[in-house]
């Protein structure tokens, strides 16, 4: 199947979304219940343009078990790199730290529990990096289901999974969950199928239904629904702060019925270029934004943080920062593997 370049666009969107979530102070009206409800399309899309690639391989490799495994070690790689590095840069945080070094060593790693680290992805700073675990999980879960000829059971369970998780969420104000339900069980699982199921040569026929017109301007019915939702949620029900919601549902079909429609939106574009790196970005960024704040805090500067010109350059200047630094850390990681294979480094 000829690459969908659209994917990428659309990432490249999704991952800004994402730093504007993480950069925008809570207390800030615009950032908070404009910006962050708007951007909260990011994450489902992520793991459904996971879905759907995956599969995309899945469906026509006969060796789908290899390419399984293959894919879930790559995630895993990942996970483990970019949980190590923040693991070490949070020892070397509290290290320069005035406090007992023991002490403070000692409550760090007790938060490191197996269930964190093994499936929510949390007790680091790199708090964003729940999203990958959960796409193993979410991975693994999919395709014993897909083996199994339970695919459609598996969307109506991933269904109900994750509108019972917004009971976690912002509609915790009914009845609350006793879990958390930002992981894979209740976010990760039912996008991610979701994805797979567009994967279906069948969804290209049922996409041509809908005209880009009609998908764009659903797209944006369903934004805005979102910030809506969010807002009465919270500022009028005075609910929890949520993630997601159900307007998202409807909100990332849409998104990827456009994603099919338009298979060359972006193509040769630099914006697709970048969004092709979305996962480096998403791994590197709330590093960054730690760097930005201990340096504006240093140089006593912590107050323009609540300034909106500031957060809007704040966004982009994390952005940059990250996708360069990612670029780096590839180019690095390149020259370290031919030297370890004996290769010659190419300056």
């Amino acid at each position: 199947m000829e690459r969908n370049y659209a994917i990428d666009f659309i990432k490249f969107f999704a991952i800004l979304a994402v730093v504007i979530i993480h950069t925008f102070p809570r207390d800030h009206q615009l950032g908070y219940f404009a910006l962050d409800n708007l951007s909260r399309f990011a994450v489902p899309y992520f793991f459904a343009a996971s879905g759907y690639l995956f599969g995309i391989k899945i469906r026509k490799n006969p060796e789908s078990l290899n390419y399984f495994k293959k894919y879930s070690i790559k995630i895993l790689k990942i996970y483990v790199s970019w949980l190590l590095f923040y693991i070490c840069y949070d020892v070397l945080r509290i290290s320069a730290s005035d406090g007992n070094l023991t002490q403070g060593l000692f409550r760090y790693f007790d938060d490191l529990t197996a269930l964190n680290l093994l499936y929510y992805g949390q007790g680091t700073s790199g708090y964003q990096l729940w999203f990958v675990i959960s796409l193993a999980w979410s991975i693994s879960t999919l395709y014993l289901f897909y083996k199994m000829k339970q695919l459609n059971l598996l969307v109506i369970i991933g269904l109900f999974l994750n509108v019972a998780g917004l009971f976690g969420q912002s509609y915790s104000f009914f009845i609350e969950l006793p879990v958390t339900s930002r992981d894979a069980l209740f976010i990760g699982l039912f996008y991610t199928t979701l994805g797979f199921c567009f994967s279906h040569p069948k969804s290209v026929r049922y996409s041509r239904s809908f005209s880009m017109e009609t998908s764009a301007l659903l797209i944006v019915f369903f934004l805005i629904l979102q910030v809506i939702e969010g807002y009465w949620l919270e500022k009028i029900l005075s609910a929890k702060h949520g993630e997601y919601f159900i307007s998202t549902i409807p909100l990332t079909v849409f998104l990827f019925i456009f994603t099919i429609q338009n298979p060359q939106l972006g193509k040769g574009l630099w914006v697709s270029k970048i969004g092709a790196h979305s996962l480096g970005i998403y791994a590197v960024h709330v590093f960054v934004i730690d760097l930005v704040d201990m340096l504006l805090s240093n140089l006593g500067l912590g107050h323009v943080s609540q300034h909106l010109i500031w957060n809007i350059i704040d966004a982009f200047l994390v952005f940059s920062i990250s996708y360069i630094a990612y670029h780096l850390i590839q180019k690095a990681k390149t020259r370290v593997s031919k030297w370890w294979h004996g290769g010659k480094v190419v300056t």
